[in-house]
């Protein structure tokens, strides 16, 4: 199992990321849909090819072609939206708050799985990439639709361990490289 390839991967310094790699994906109480698709979306968000080759195959055996396209696209376009609306956030002047973003963002309207599903992996992402409004905005839309705060948490709990995997497991290979 890829799980077990990632943890034993990971160096004895980080054992508790092997525990919390275990129980985020291992005994999450997420739906396979919500949990893969969240596992895929921050698999890809983490940037680490390590983690990303490792949870993959595993994760297209758990979604459907449909979700498994959305989890990737959920990732896709918050990487432009979460550097988008940071920066906005992130600069002084409010006047570009008025200003029209311009940018193509179809898929968040039609995403080809459940809204609440590719919120969750919008949020999870979000987390990652570290943009207070997408998390905000996501976290709203889902809390309108009945999600709990305990599902929410799952999903942000699984982007702060994929995250904390992929850049221990980077930084081994780079020192291990010589580098």
């Amino acid at each position: 199992m890829a799980l077990d390839e990632l943890k034993s991967a990971l160096p004895d310094y980080a054992k508790d990321l092997k525990l919390n790699l275990g129980s985020v994906i291992g005994n999450s109480d997420l739906p396979q849909q919500q949990l893969w698709g969240t596992v895929l979306a921050c698999a890809i968000a983490s940037r680490s090819a390590r983690v990303l080759t490792e949870l993959e195959p595993e994760a297209k055996a758990n979604l459907s072609p449909e979700a498994y396209t959305a989890a990737k696209s959920a990732a896709a376009i918050m990487a432009m939206n979460n550097v988008y609306y940071r920066t906005r956030h992130l600069l002084s002047d409010p006047e570009y708050g008025n200003l029209r973003a311009g940018l193509r963002m179809n898929v968040i309207g039609n995403p080809g799985v459940e809204k609440v599903d590719f919120e969750l992996w919008s949020l999870a992402v979000s987390a990652i990439n570290g943009c207070g409004m997408c998390l905000d905005s996501h976290e709203q839309v889902l809390r309108k639709a009945g999600v709990d705060r305990e599902t929410i948490q799952e999903a942000f709990k699984i982007a702060s361990v994929l995250q904390a995997v992929g850049a221990t497991l980077d930084a081994e290979g780079v020192l291990a490289a010589g580098g």
